[in-house]
């Protein structure tokens, strides 16, 4: 009877996730932007600013803003067919149009007068995770002040209708202090004179608002929340998979280790489908007794299949910490104060896990206690909807569709 339960919850998993899983795949993490920021002092006492800003992006804004078709014409022919050379040379050519785009979306103040920018050196490009970048470096000369700089940026933004989201990361070294800072719509200035809570605040503000815009990564924790049977058991899958990801996260943001999302991405589809199939093989496999977690006596109460999910929740864990790394965008040679800025951010990521947990997993368990049938039923039927969405999102990001 319950293996006739099973094939029925998967029937109607498949049917909403056909519904709805092809629009949700496409916004996992939503088409989104990350623009680069090197703020510094010259020796001249100029202020350096390089920004690294995807090529597309840059050049679809920039001939919006300054209504330039050519430069629209040319940066496309050039993206699409290219290369290296040519796509900076489409840029160099319509010079005036990016400049004008870029110095009314990414400002310095200085005692309340905006620095004027001059670009200096060629425009070049990098690539970051297959994507081209163009780079570009303005010195400003600002008014003397005693109350720092004011780094603004609204680069990309939502209002132009291309990508959702934008963060700029911001690397300083200025006024004596030096750091990170994530700017976007909700926070778009930094202060030097920002002090360590406000700082601190907003790399935990970053991290939660990543966790929560991430589907795929929420869909994930329901999965292992789905699969626990008791709290011990879903507390030692969290704390197995924050440990994982919090390793590959540092090690990715500080570019000690570099993986393409091309690898990644799928692979993070992938774990979410199974992860949730695994408890819907334990139904399949233990039929009612499924509704009981098995005694043991090993080491924390787990028996041989509770390890081995916990070394599969490990192992994929790693692979999500460096899907976290990718999305932050931070790829610098570790420091003190990067090292603080990440872990502020994994902190805020933890923070919305746990909130999920402690919001879904005691109402569970009092369904299961209350009305096993029922709990098994959601439970079940929420595994079948998690590992669906997650097979669809592994085959279009495996075919880049």
């Amino acid at each position: 009877m319950l293996r006739g339960a099973v094939l029925a919850l998967a029937g109607t998993g498949l049917a909403g996730a056909l519904l709805f899983g092809t629009a949700g795949a496409a916004s996992a993490h939503g088409f989104s932007s990350v623009v680069y920021a090197d703020v510094s002092r010259t020796d001249s006492g100029s202020v350096r600013t390089e920004l690294q800003l995807e090529y597309d992006l840059l050049v679809v804004s920039a001939a919006d803003a300054e209504h330039d078709d050519d430069l629209f014409q040319a940066g496309t022919d050039a993206f699409e067919n290219g290369d290296a050379s040519t796509r900076v040379a489409a840029l160099e050519a319509h010079t005036a149009s990016v400049e004008n785009y870029l110095s009314s979306r990414f400002s310095v103040t200085a005692g309340g007068t905006t620095c004027i920018p001059h670009r200096v050196g060629d425009i070049t490009e990098t690539i970051d995770q297959g994507v081209p970048y163009a780079v570009i470096t303005f010195d400003r000369e600002c008014a003397a002040t005693s109350d720092g700089h004011i780094v603004e940026s609204s680069v990309f933004p939502d209002s132009e209708g291309y990508v959702t989201g934008t963060k700029t990361i911001l690397t300083y070294e200025i006024d004596e202090r030096s750091g990170t800072a994530a700017l976007d719509s909700n926070q778009p200035s930094f202060s030097t004179e920002q002090s360590t809570a406000e700082r601190f605040w907003e790399f935990f503000h970053l991290g939660a608002e990543h966790l929560l815009s991430g589907i795929d990564h929420i869909l994930f924790l329901l999965a292992l929340i789905a699969g626990s049977r008791k709290f011990r058991e879903v507390i030692l899958a969290a704390t197995t998979f924050t440990v994982a990801h919090s390793v590959t996260f540092i090690l990715a943001a500080t570019g000690v280790i570099s993986v393409s999302a091309r690898i990644i991405e799928p692979i993070i589809a992938l774990s979410i489908a199974v992860v949730a199939s695994w408890y819907l093989w334990r139904l399949w496999r233990r039929g009612d007794a499924a509704n009981e977690l098995d005694a043991s006596s090993g080491p924390l109460g787990l028996d041989r299949a509770g390890w081995l999910r916990l070394g599969v929740v490990f192992l994929f864990g790693l692979v999500h910490g460096l899907g976290f790394a990718s999305a932050l965008g931070i790829d610098e040679p570790w420091s003190w104060t990067l090292l603080w800025s990440l872990l502020v951010f994994n902190l805020g990521i933890e923070a919305v896990q746990v909130a999920i947990i402690a919001a879904l997993f005691p109402l569970l368990a009092l369904l299961r206690r209350r009305q096993p049938r029922i709990g098994l039923w959601a439970t079940g039927a929420l595994a079948v909807a998690v590992s669906v969405f997650g097979l669809i999102w592994f085959v279009e990001r495996l075919l880049d569709l």
